[in-house]
């Protein structure tokens, strides 16, 4: 009774914690449940107004290098604001967003990898990974559902290098459960 003297209120949210029954014996068995932003699994959180030009940034869910950041200064009503404009590193789609500098934004974790070229077939590339393994899941870029910017010309480069049995790499960069072949690199010898 003490904690309602004091103005204690249950949360008034759900519990994080919900009831699910076991298959077997139909006995509650306490699941939990957590919140989590889209892409959180993908990115990382990071205050808005330390994010610079030539960071990376996700934007309605996309991920995104940042191409312009501009601050404006704290109003009288509300925060000092940050506004970006980046080009989604899939697509080449240019996109904004208007974040106040205090709030977290997500950082999407990006990689970029180099496979050896090996050749091509049906539209997919042979490609040899640093341990010796095998990939062969890869697209050509212009047979990809999203297009890098310049997908055909590169497309086009890797043929040719294949078709005079030129030794190369592919980059590949990747984030947020996507990748795509951005890239080559000529072998040195």
């Amino acid at each position: 009774k003490v904690s309602e003297t004091r103005g204690f209120r249950p949360h008034r949210h759900k519990a994080l914690y919900q009831p699910r029954h076991c298959s077997c014996c139909g006995m509650a068995e306490e699941e939990e449940f957590q919140q989590q932003d889209s892409g959180a699994a993908h990115a990382a959180p990071k205050e808005a107004g330390q994010i610079r030009k030539g960071g990376f940034i996700m934007i309605k869910g996309r991920p995104c290098k940042v191409s312009e950041v501009s601050s404006s200064k704290t109003g009288k009503h509300g925060h000092a604001k940050c506004h970006f404009v980046a080009i989604d590193i899939f697509t080449g789609k240019k996109l904004e967003d208007l974040v106040p500098a205090s709030h977290t934004a997500y950082v999407p974790f990006v990689k970029k990898l180099e496979y050896q070229c090996m050749g091509v077939e049906d539209g997919f590339l042979s490609l040899l990974t640093a341990d010796g393994g095998m990939r062969e899941d890869l697209k050509m870029p212009n047979e990809m559902d999203m297009k890098p910017p310049g997908a055909q010309e590169l497309s086009t480069k890797i043929q040719e290098l294949i078709d005079k049995e030129t030794d190369f790499y592919v980059i590949v960069q990747s984030s947020c459960d996507m990748e795509q072949i951005i890239d080559i690199k000529m072998m040195t010898s």
